[in-house]
């Protein structure tokens, strides 16, 4: 089975469209875990636009003393800030993304040559505190080994080429080569993450083409969903798919 991990950044961007304290990011993380999720994910930019600081310590909080089995999974680029927030909130796993500050949302997998000498550094730094490491990645059989070569646990197979292009022969082909960037994830001996614009249309296609993914990171899709059959609803629905 697939795990769910809910992105939660989608909820904290509505809430923040006012000075109101709702709706909860804390209140939904506890509806979520309670109908099944597997666990908890954030974004937090510099510019706090949707995660906050305060969201993560309190996260962080909920989490350790409510639901001590729940996975929390940080995301963000490897800047000293995130890595002291990091090493603060001391999640279960921290997903590095190389997303310029500036950007909407995450767009592109990492460069792992380009980037070597940080990753490496970076790496160690947060499996020095014991947290699981994954990176970011594009749909590319090369890049796995390379990201096994500078420490890292797991790949997270960036998917939003394929969910904006399902249904497609154009979809087809990201489904392809999703598929074998997953298998050579697994021949280099990493765990597979996936995340971006996965959907109850398109993960069944995902699941049965993409072999060994542990753990699916969703926020918009099922945020969306939510609006029409609430969050515990659409839990249940997108494990039933991910099963």
């Amino acid at each position: 089975m697939t795990h769910l991990s809910v992105n939660l950044n989608a909820v904290a961007q509505l809430r923040n469209r006012r000075n109101l304290p709702w709706p909860s990011v804390t209140g939904i993380a506890r509806v979520v875990l309670d109908a099944g999720a597997m666990g908890i994910t954030v974004h937090p930019r510099p510019d706090e636009r949707h995660i906050r600081r305060t969201d993560v310590f309190e996260l962080e909080t909920l989490l350790r003393a409510d639901y001590p089995q729940a996975e929390f999974n940080i995301e963000g680029y490897p800047s000293e800030e995130f890595l002291a927030l990091a090493e603060r909130a001391a999640p279960d796993q921290v997903t590095f993304v190389p997303d310029d500050p500036s950007q909407a949302t995450s767009d592109h997998g990492w460069d792992v040559d380009a980037n070597r000498e940080l990753l490496v550094a970076t790496i160690a730094r947060m499996k020095a505190k014991g947290f699981r490491v994954a990176l970011f990645v594009d749909e590319d059989p090369t890049v796995p080994a390379k990201v096994a070569s500078v420490g890292a646990d797991r790949v997270e197979l960036y998917t939003g080429p394929y969910g904006g292009s399902f249904g497609t022969p154009e979809g087809d082909k990201h489904l392809q080569n999703l598929a074998a960037t997953a298998q050579a994830a697994l021949a280099a001996g990493l765990g597979i993450n996936a995340g971006h614009d996965l959907t109850l249309e398109n993960l069944p296609a995902f699941q049965a083409a993409v072999k060994g993914v542990d753990e699916a990171s969703i926020g918009h899709g099922i945020t969306a969903d939510a609006l029409l059959m609430g969050f515990a609803e659409a839990v249940r629905r997108y494990n039933a798919v991910l099963a």
